[in-house]
């Protein structure tokens, strides 16, 4: 979350605060941003490199930055601006760089997205070894991502995976986020082979009370609770590093408009409210 509730860039005492809450209550030290400057979003631009990096430095947490790169030039207003900050300095508190977030889901190809990807290597890698892409988890699992796969460029990748987008109940939820995980994560070793490419799950979670359900996946906390306490802790149990979506409520976010054309609610995915509130207990 780079905005605050009253839409204001977060300052580097914002994210201090955030990162706090997360250690205090999840045992959390690592984060990971969408984009450099948040250009995706136009209306609310934010510098978030250069505000993060500084609090990430002062509370010893890690981050893994990622560039915005659905065109060439987001990802080349993401890579000058980060240039200047990513520095000898920070690099150590830079988990991974990722060049694409869910790229391939919305449509840009593997031949397009992979220059990309390999730019940013060639110019932070020194400073940060691990770099790769996120994406959909059905990207990797059908194949449209071997070309970046085989490419030998990527040495990190983040799959995304949802039962709730897959239209389950949550009784049922936990088995298809867990399946389309391995179905992922199976095809990206069968591709290039075990241990030579280090996988996240990069995103998965539940909206909470104010959320929109989607099909038979309904919007609660208790149902967000319940997922976290039997997916979440079933992937750390499995030895999946994840990032739940997302830590806190965004109650700034407008709606937004599916593919059916219906709008539905965003503001409520947190694990915590957006006044740092938990909204259950996040220990598995």
């Amino acid at each position: 979350m780079t905005l605050d509730a009253d839409k204001k860039c977060k300052s580097v005492a914002d994210y201090e605060a955030d990162f706090d809450a997360l250690k205090s209550q999840a045992g959390s030290t690592i984060v990971r941003t969408y984009s450099v400057l948040d250009v995706n979003v136009p209306e609310y631009p934010c510098d978030v490199a250069a505000t993060i990096l500084p609090a990430v430095q002062a509370k010893n947490f890690k981050v893994i930055l990622g560039l915005w790169a659905d065109t060439q030039a987001s990802f080349d207003s993401e890579k000058a601006a980060l240039q200047p900050v990513l520095t000898s300095e920070y690099a150590p508190y830079v988990y991974a760089l990722t060049t694409g977030s869910e790229s391939l889901y919305r449509g840009v190809s593997a031949s397009e997205l992979l220059p990309r990807i390999k730019e940013t290597k060639d110019t932070f890698g020194k400073l940060v070894p691990r770099v790769g892409t996120v994406d959909s988890w059905n990207k990797f699992q059908d194949g449209t991502a071997d070309p970046i796969l085989t490419s030998g460029v990527p040495t990190f990748l983040m799959v995304n995976a949802f039962g709730y987008w897959q239209h389950q109940n949550i009784n049922n939820a936990t088995a298809t986020y867990l399946d389309d995980l391995q179905q992922a994560i199976g095809e990206i070793q069968r591709t290039v082979g075990l241990n030579k490419i280090e996988i996240w799950n990069g995103e998965t979670g539940w909206p909470g009370d104010g959320g929109s359900d989607y099909g038979d996946a309904h919007a609660s906390t208790v149902n967000e609770e319940k997922f976290f306490k039997t997916g979440v802790c079933a992937a750390l149990a499995w030895g999946v590093n994840v990032f739940y979506f997302e830590a806190f409520d965004e109650t700034w976010k407008p709606k937004s408009t599916g593919d059916t054309g219906a709008q539905g609610d965003e503001t409520h995915w947190g694990a915590f409210t957006d006044d740092r509130t938990p909204k259950f207990s996040l220990t598995c």
